[in-house]
């Protein structure tokens, strides 16, 4: 039956009806260079990722080498700066804190120390112009100052109360000083001998007899 029909419609013999391509429905469209798209996205992700976790660890490694290499720096630091912490005087004003083996420790028996509750300190603890000053004042020698051996009045009440003209002050000279400065020696009418290196506002109790050996 085909035959014939192709034999009664002429022209249609040896014809073939043309093939049109597949078209799929509209969403169902392979997108086309979307694949390496994502896959080039995911690389750089990757890579990404990578170089956070890197800084992260390097962040977190830099606080403990910090720590560990300055700790000791730190720690000495500390150890050197504690005994000149505990060595300093409520009066710093030239006293030196410490004693080296050609200075004696002071006596605890040493006159004033127990009425006044003042710090003592050797004679040779103290600035060399103490030491130089003390021993003219026992020679009876000649002071530098006018005002030398003057009375004390006790004004501020630092020193133990006694009438006036129990003490007498003397200049300790300091150097590059234009005027008397701030140091002085005190003594006392029971063989006490304070020193002040701020003008009065503090003092030690000093022990005379603990002088620097030759």
């Amino acid at each position: 039956m085909g035959g014939g029909i192709q034999r009664a419609i002429p022209g249609l013999a040896g014809r073939r009806a043309p093939m049109r391509p597949r078209q799929c429905p509209t969403g169902l469209r392979r997108p086309t260079g979307l694949l390496p798209r994502l896959t080039g996205l995911l690389g750089l992700l990757g890579v990404l990722g990578g170089l956070l976790l890197g800084c992260a660890a390097g962040t977190a490694t830099a606080p403990g080498a910090s720590s560990t290499s300055a700790g000791p720096g730190a720690a000495a630091a500390g150890s050197s700066a504690a005994p000149n912490a505990r060595g300093t005087a409520p009066n710093a004003g030239g006293a030196v804190p410490g004693r080296t083996a050609s200075c004696p420790a002071p006596s605890p028996n040493t006159p004033g120390v127990s009425e006044s509750r003042l710090p003592l300190r050797s004679l040779c603890a103290l600035p060399p112009e103490a030491t130089q000053v003390w021993r003219t004042i026992e020679a009876g020698g000649r002071l530098a100052y006018s005002r030398d051996g003057i009375v004390f009045n006790n004004a501020e009440r630092v020193l133990p109360t006694h009438p006036r003209g129990y003490y007498h002050e003397y200049t300790v000279p300091t150097p590059g000083s234009r005027d008397r400065g701030a140091r002085r020696l005190v003594t006392g009418q029971g063989h006490e001998v304070y020193y002040t290196g701020d003008h009065y506002a503090s003092f030690f109790v000093v022990d005379p007899t603990a002088s620097a050996r030759n």
